[in-house]
């Protein structure tokens, strides 16, 4: 009994050593990646427009994925370009490794971005792009998804660490620093003994569908204030029986959906 004792806690051992290295290995390689892939380009010179500065919001995720939970950033920008006008406007860009349009918000350019390169590698586009257009990293707004936040829950952040989050981790490797906005869009963590993995990469339920339809006119609206003023911390939530709460500066706003209910 001692030996089978020992036999499983020394597999596990090995499992575990597997693992970890397996990890290290992995993290490794796309901060290789990352370098390697943005070598070589240009120092970012800032663009302005009758000085105004030029921003970009750009939608993180997998291409051919946009409906798993883990490419909701692509789901947010798309509802964005659409609330503008400029859902037709969407065109490739080899240089930059993306599909770009160009319009404008509050009378000053915006570029948006969706990447078509992994998520893991998502910085290379980012990073491109920034070069290319004259974009400063602390006027690049990023919008990913969140599993510490639940389905329903969005908040805006003023920079900081990437918080494990594979696509913001190399947007801050490919530009050299962390003050990039971020809007992170919560989709909750798994339940019961589903992976992370396994999580991220699948769709919404018919159900979830329901709350993600309000978190993307949500997330539109957090991004359009943000725009406008870029140092206000904003969040915001949807639920399909109570609408949509927002919080703007930390007052809360009463939405017509409130209104309604509590009349």
């Amino acid at each position: 009994m001692a030996s089978l004792a020992t036999s499983v806690l020394h597999f596990i051992n090995k499992l575990f050593r597997c693992v970890f290295m397996n990890h290290l290995f992995s993290s490794a390689l796309n901060l290789r990646l990352n370098r390697v892939m943005v070598r070589g380009l240009p120092a970012t010179q800032s663009g302005t427009t009758g000085g105004r500065s030029t921003r970009m919001v750009v939608g993180l995720g997998n291409p051919g994925m946009e409906r798993t939970r883990h490419s909701v950033g692509m789901a947010v920008i798309s509802a964005l370009a659409d609330h503008l006008g400029v859902a037709n406007r969407w065109g490739g860009d080899r240089s930059v490794c993306g599909d770009v349009i160009m319009t404008e918000v509050h009378g000053s350019p915006l570029v948006l971005l969706r990447p078509r390169r992994m998520m893991n590698i998502n910085g290379v586009c980012v990073a491109k792009a920034a070069a290319k257009y004259g974009i400063k990293p602390e006027n690049i707004l990023l919008v990913h998804d969140e599993l510490d936040k639940p389905l329903g829950k969005m908040s805006i952040k003023q920079g900081g660490s990437a918080r494990g989050h594979n696509g913001v981790r190399s947007c801050v490797e490919c530009l050299q620093t962390d003050v990039m906005p971020r809007l992170r869009v919560g989709i909750g963590r798994p339940a019961g003994r589903t992976s992370v993995e396994r999580h991220v990469l699948t769709g919404f339920s018919s159900e979830e569908q329901n709350i993600v339809n309000c978190v993307l006119v949500q997330s539109v609206e957090l991004l359009l204030l943000q725009l406008e003023h870029p140092k206000a911390q904003q969040n915001s939530s949807c639920s399909p029986a109570k609408g949509r709460r927002t919080k703007r500066n930390g007052q809360h706003a009463v939405t017509q959906d409130e209104a309604a209910e509590g009349s």
